[in-house]
């Protein structure tokens, strides 16, 4: 029996509905003649959660996938790619064998009791021949297209999942908006500023459907997240704190390099794209997250991910400055984007509300801050005048001491600053368990699964099931061309301002980063290195 269950007694219906968990301190043991302090501790949590009024269920919307099957076009196979396409469907006969070997039998009952999503794996484009051949073994109707090109315009593909290095996303999407297909690209959504409104312009162009892969907005807990900040449970948030700690060679994008990897099986030209002319590398091509030619930085790889969990949830869009600093203090390896990062974005006109006098409190700065030399779990936190939020596969939330909205309920006892008045845990009491240190970090930031009635869901499924929910009814997405606009975007303000150390300024009514005489921003967020006079010259 849970905690609800023995403090509350509401019977089993109620208890479901309500799913949040009351913290309140408890005065004394439970003991004969206790009853009506219990009693009256059931009033107290009665009166919190009316007074909250948080809805913790999500309505679900049942969509129809049935018809002809939609048929999948998978550009870039690597890790992600691959775990894209078994999310869709299909594994492998080896990836099959090896989690049998291992005794992972959980993810193999997750795989084989997922939702199917009525798609066909029918092409695939990778560089490297081996991430080509296991798209193949995957699916024996997936034909291998030497060029993105050939398989964003053949007949046989209606739509097209991108998971590529971050300067082949754009690129691919534009071609295959411009194609007709439907596209589904991780994120982030673009590498430089120039395409990033190219991409807009193709994506509103196109009668196809857009989404860029940011599985959380399918987390049940941000979900109901977003229902704390309408019922301005927080008061006026002031202050987000996002981090990202990883201590390990994977966290640090120190990947493995396939032993099978050789310019006859890697076409490096192709790799290559738009990125400087360089040898052929292994370490280049396996480990790209290191290099701007190729990845993001922090600011593109992974901040991107906790700003949009944020924006989800307050829509709080482009920041109008942001500030960052860092350097190479863990991994002097031969990389040349920072492995410690921070990046501060001032709102200074945004608002979620207030329970003080009127235009009293306005503005909100987004702090984010990492490190890849250790791995101290740090909380996300929005913070507001009348509580804190907790934000995760859990909610926590934390009325505050000095409080306008709740001064009453703490003066009176009935809530108490230094314990939740508010818990969440969409788990509804399952255990899960994590494989390594970087996949901890993903599953309590709501980023590898969510639930659904109680049942461990893969968010990746639940992303790639509302893109294609969208293409067969015509109903919304949850992370369109606009959500990642203002995603891009706000990484190349960071990632200029590591560059340029100075303040990035975002004129909103132009809509773009303001430069300075003569400077070509596009090219300093592409420039490799890291020397800042030569982004500057």
């Amino acid at each position: 029996m849970d905690k609800q269950q023995q403090d509350s007694g509401a019977p089993q219906s109620r208890r479901k509905a309500l799913k949040g968990l009351i913290g309140l301190p408890f005065i004394g043991g439970i003991a004969a003649g206790a009853y009506a302090e219990i009693r009256k501790k059931q009033l107290e949590k009665s009166k919190i959660l009316t007074e909250l009024n948080i809805k913790a269920e999500r309505p679900e919307v049942a969509s129809d996938l049935s018809g002809d099957p939609i048929r999948i076009g998978i550009v870039g196979n690597g890790g992600r790619g691959q775990h894209l396409i078994r999310v869709l469907g299909f594994a492998t006969p080896a990836w099959v064998e090896a989690m049998t070997a291992q005794g992972n039998t959980g993810v193999l009952e997750a795989y084989y009791g997922q939702e199917n999503l009525n798609v066909r794996l029918t092409g695939v484009c990778d560089v490297f021949e081996v991430n080509a051949e296991l798209a193949q073994a995957a699916s024996p109707d997936c034909k291998r297209y030497r060029h993105y090109e050939e398989l964003v315009n053949s007949p046989d593909i209606d739509a097209v999942v991108i998971a590529t290095p971050d300067h082949w996303h754009a690129p691919v999407a534009i071609a295959a908006l411009e194609a007709g297909k439907h596209v589904y690209v991780e994120k982030p959504m673009t590498h430089n500023i120039n395409e990033t409104y190219a991409l807009r312009e193709a994506a509103r162009s196109a009668k196809a459907v857009f989404q860029v892969g940011h599985q959380h907005r399918q987390t049940q807990s941000f979900i109901t997240a977003k229902d704390i900040i309408r019922k301005k449970v927080l008061g006026h948030v002031s202050l987000v704190q996002a981090n990202t700690n990883r201590n390990s060679d994977n966290g640090a994008w120190q990947y493995p390099i396939h032993e099978k990897a050789s310019p006859q099986t890697i076409d490096w030209d192709l790799f290559l794209g738009n990125a400087p002319r360089v040898p052929f590398n292994k370490e280049h091509f396996f480990r790209w997250r290191k290099w701007w030619a190729y990845g993001s930085g922090l600011s593109g790889d992974l901040m991107t991910h906790d700003y949009d969990r944020v924006n989800c949830i307050l829509e709080m869009g482009m920041p109008r400055y942001v500030t960052a600093s860092g350097g190479i203090y863990t991994h002097r390896d031969g990389r040349d984007v920072p492995d410690v990062f921070q990046a501060v974005m001032e709102y200074p006109d945004f608002s979620t509300g207030s329970s003080r006098a009127t235009g009293l409190e306005k503005g909100m700065t987004f702090m984010y801050s990492a490190t890849l030399g250790n791995q101290y779990w740090r909380e996300t936190l929005l913070m507001g005048h009348d509580g804190t939020l907790e934000l995760g596969n859990q909610l926590r939330v934390y009325a505050d001491a000095d409080s306008s909205r709740y001064a009453q309920l703490i003066e009176s006892g009935v809530m108490d600053p230094s314990v939740p008045i508010y818990t969440y845990d969409p788990a509804s009491g399952n255990a899960d368990g994590v494989t390594s240190a970087t996949s901890k970090y993903f599953a309590q930031k709501g980023l590898l699964w969510t639930y659904r009635d109680g049942k461990r869901v893969d968010s990746a499924m639940l992303h790639l099931r509302e893109w294609l929910s969208a293409i067969r009814n015509d109903t919304p997405v949850s992370c369109g061309i606009d959500a990642g606009f203002e995603e891009a975007m706000s990484a190349h303000m960071a990632g200029l301002s590591w560059k340029l150390g100075r303040r990035m300024e975002w004129d909103p009514a132009a809509e773009q980063i303001i430069a300075q005489p003569g400077e070509d921003l596009n090219a300093v967020l592409l420039a490799s290195g890291t020397n800042p006079m030569a982004w500057q010259g």
